[in-house]
């Protein structure tokens, strides 16, 4: 049995389950402003098979579902941590930075005239895109390589190297808190206002993933991975 059923309205699944966007996404399905139709209508609308689509929306609702990780992060090696990281929070947020910008875009295009603050979420969210895009460059690209160059053969050199680099990210980390914590403030904890769109929702609820992921890899970084070379 579907966990989903075809008298929801598009916007309702699409609350529930924010991921449903990317299989309405594939079979053009309007769930922003036709958000108000049910899933039945919609189907039927477009000579869709309903037992496809509700097969799709279970696998994504399957996806979504966070198990319980019985992990103990510190007893990891730094290796196995940065794989961790870069396989879990770097790619969450890869996939999830493009999408928000499109719907807070579009969102400040449409309700920017009756809320004016939405202008400010633009400009906040992009520097945190920008600040995060360069951010896991270099952890990428100079930090996470020099940390296993270490671990393999360590030295002094490669030492000072990971210090320098480490102090420069800890401190990105607290930039990036900063803007987090003020989008908080100026969305009202992500609250939706009354006359808000499915599209509305989305983008507040995809902030707050982002939100809660990026506390979770600042986490294992500042507070696990970095102690190791204090």
């Amino acid at each position: 049995m579907s966990i989903f059923n075809t008298a929801q309205t598009l916007g309702e699944i699409v609350s529930i389950m924010p991921k449903a966007s990317e299989v309405f996404k594939v079979y053009q399905i309007d769930f922003c402003c036709g958000g108000n139709r049910s899933l039945e209508l919609a189907i039927k609308e477009q000579n869709l098979d309903q037992e496809e689509i509700l097969l799709k929306l279970d696998e994504a609702y399957e996806t979504t579902k966070k198990s319980i990780n019985s992990v103990d992060f510190r007893t990891l090696p730094s290796a196995d941590l940065i794989d961790y990281i870069l396989n879990t929070h770097h790619s969450f947020a890869k996939r999830i930075l493009p999408s928000i910008s499109e719907y807070i875009t579009k969102i400040l295009s449409v309700h920017g005239v009756n809320h004016e603050e939405l202008f400010k979420v633009h400009k906040l969210f992009h520097s945190l895109k920008t600040e995060l895009e360069q951010h896991f460059i270099k952890e990428e690209e100079i930090l996470f390589p020099v940390i296993k160059q270490y671990d393999a053969k360590p030295s002094e050199e490669l030492l000072d190297k990971i210090k320098k680099v480490m102090q420069e990210t800890e401190d990105e980390h607290d930039g990036a808190g900063d803007i987090l914590k003020e989008l908080r403030k100026i969305t009202k904890d992500y609250s939706v206002p009354d006359d808000g769109c499915t599209t509305f929702r989305l983008a507040y609820q995809q902030l707050q993933e982002l939100e809660a992921d990026l506390f979770e890899h600042i986490h294992l970084e500042n507070n696990i991975l970095f102690k190791r070379f204090e």
